[in-house]
């Protein structure tokens, strides 16, 4: 069940009945900030005075009264100028946790009732070159948001549009004839095109002659020359291999590798609609669209933009704006989509929303969404630097083997310290879950439009809100079951409500659906990460102050086995949702 959208129904319902309303209105439900004043509080007599020329108090009272009577309503109070403070009942909560013990996979939150297909761009490195940090958020925030719309039922497509074509190609073909050294590129092949392509880049900058021969052997890529698209094609094959160790480490899958190269004989085809819709015109050569001219739905920011959105250059070349478009275009076309979602970072924000414009103008009528993000920092509030203090590369497989190596250091130390219980064989699969873990859940549990700090001593802590500290409690929960010696599967309650630790953890497990929900509309897994880590902290009170194996009699046993279940589920559930491995054992 999703509780907020039951609510709301419900309460919306309560509303028009007891005003007598033509029709319906929403009840304007909102959680409180404060559990001394229930659980939810309705604002809707305060918008309906006005309207209705009626005190809101007054109004107010009389919703209170209708919603006594429901069966999920333990108080109804009316306060202050007329808002109705809502105390949902405990009986009614602990039964929609015992009826979500009985689907393991879902948890009781039902599907949407109209799936969409949404494919989801995220990752996009660049062919010849290794992924760095500035990739991380990307990944894994695509990744999360994918799971999430996966878990409300919808068809996902993870699209990794990689950056496969252009102008750096033509660059590495002579610089490679010229630089290259081919036991390099087989024993390590990203850095070896790393070291050719700057080389050849700064020798393009002072040799006209060899920046003139880069764009002729660029342009013979790009007409089908069979030596440079087998050369281009090893590019592509030598960098597929060392990304995909980058995304088997974290946990990451993608459907399609369709890159700039696989639009690239649909370029000239978007142009040439473009002119003949009056969408783009020529100018000095090059060919682009300007916003003031255009007929049709234009935002008012882009009527403004002096800077036109060009789609080809004077000499012909194409440009991520072209490739961009096409890109959309097949999208909607080729896959037949409802939504698109292009993780990238909020620095593209402008070139999106001329890109959704242009595609709008096309008569695109698909759902277009950039889902921006901030940037990662270092220590000094800067941006992450690509290298260390030593000048070697900083790159995400480095800082995932620190991250590994960080949490083997903190896993022995619990060891030692007596506070986990891991045998040495277990170390190195238990520091890679717990390392990775922690490098994403850092990421994820920050409002993605915000930019945070990176600091793997703070993310591989075993407490306060950190991964690691997640997957401690679910191996935390799961140890009761293999201290009892029976199977979690069989704790199945009922549940009964006899304490106010267990109100409180009820009360937390029964918005698990409405968090998920969130990520999958609002795309913010940081809403996630804060319903699991407050689920964390009820469900420590609720092992701190009421016994479960010990318990003062069979039933509330039951009850309490059964509340442990229902969390070590969610908490498992709501990890993997997140992209992050929930250790039975630490």
């Amino acid at each position: 069940m999703l509780l907020e959208r039951f609510l709301e129904a419900r309460a919306s319902a309560a509303v028009q009945a007891a005003l007598e309303l033509a029709e319906p209105t929403s009840a304007l439900l909102r959680p409180t900030q404060d559990p001394r004043f229930g659980d939810f509080q309705l604002n809707a007599a305060m918008a309906l005075g006005k309207q209705l020329g009626r005190p809101p108090r007054e109004l107010a009272e009389k919703i209170a009264e209708k919603l006594r009577g429901e069966e999920f309503v333990a108080s109804a109070e009316v306060a202050g100028p007329g808002f109705v403070n809502l105390t949902l009942d405990d009986a009614f909560l602990a039964k929609l946790v015992t009826d979500g013990l009985g689907d393991a996979e879902h948890l009781g939150v039902t599907p949407v009732d109209a799936p969409e297909k949404v494919i989801i761009d995220y990752s996009g490195p660049n062919i010849a070159k290794q992924m760095h940090v500035g990739h991380l958020r990307s990944t894994i925030l695509g990744d999360a948001i994918a799971r999430a719309l996966e878990f409300r039922g919808h068809q996902v497509i993870r699209d990794n549009h990689l950056g496969d074509w252009g102008t750096q190609y033509g660059l590495l073909i002579v610089g490679m004839r010229e630089f290259g050294d081919a036991k390099a590129l087989e024993a390590d092949p990203i850095v070896e095109l790393e070291r050719v392509y700057k080389l050849a880049s700064e020798r393009a900058k002072n040799d006209e002659d060899f920046a003139e021969a880069a764009r002729r052997e660029l342009k013979k890529l790009q007409d089908g020359d069979p030596e440079n698209r087998a050369l281009w094609k090893r590019f592509v094959d030598v960098t597929r291999r060392t990304i995909d160790e980058i995304y088997a480490e974290l946990g990451v899958r993608f459907d399609l590798y369709l890159g700039e190269s696989a639009y690239h004989d649909a370029l000239a085809g978007v142009v040439r609609t473009l002119e003949e819709r009056g969408i783009a015109r020529e100018d000095e050569g090059a060919k682009a669209v300007f916003w003031g001219e255009v007929e049709g739905e234009v935002p008012a920011k882009l009527r403004k933009q002096k800077e036109p959105f060009l789609v080809q250059k004077r000499d012909g070349a194409y440009l991520y704006s072209t490739t961009d478009i096409a890109t959309v275009l097949y999208r909607r076309d080729e896959l037949g989509v409802d939504r698109a979602l292009y993780v990238v970072d909020h620095r593209q924000a402008l070139h999106f929303e001329q890109v959704f414009a242009v595609a709008r103008l096309l008569g695109v009528t698909m759902e277009l969404v950039h889902v921006g993000f901030g940037t990662v920092l270092g220590a000094d509030g800067k941006p992450l630097k690509t290298r260390d203090a030593s000048g070697a590369a900083l790159t995400l497989a480095v800082l995932l083997r620190q991250a590994k190596e960080r949490a083997a250091e903190r896993i022995r130390e619990g060891m030692a310290e007596g506070r986990l219980k891991v045998e040495e064989h277990e170390i190195p699969s238990l520091a890679k879950a717990v390392g990775i873990g922690a490098v994403k859940y850092a990421d994820l549990m920050n409002n993605r439009t915000t930019d945070y700090r990176f600091d793997l001593d703070r993310m591989v802590s075993f407490t306060g809100n950190a991964g690691p500290y997640l997957q401690y409690v679910h191996a935390r929960s799961a140890s009761i079951f293999r201290k009892a010696g029976i199977d979690e599967a069989s704790a199945v309650g009922p549940i009964r409500v006899t304490a106010p630790e267990e109100a409180k953890l009820v009360r937390r497990l029964v918005r698990f659906g409405d968090a998920v929900e969130k990520v999958a509309t609002l795309y913010l897994p940081h809403i996630l990460c804060e319903h699991l880590y407050d689920l964390a902290s009820e469900f420590n009170a609720f092992y701190q102050a009421c016994k479960v194996l010990d318990a003062e009699d069979e039933a509330t046993k039951q009850s309490r086995l059964a509340l442990v279940a229902a969390t070590a589920r969610q908490m498992r559930v709501g990890l993997g949702l997140l992209g992050i491995e929930a250790p039975e054992r630490m």
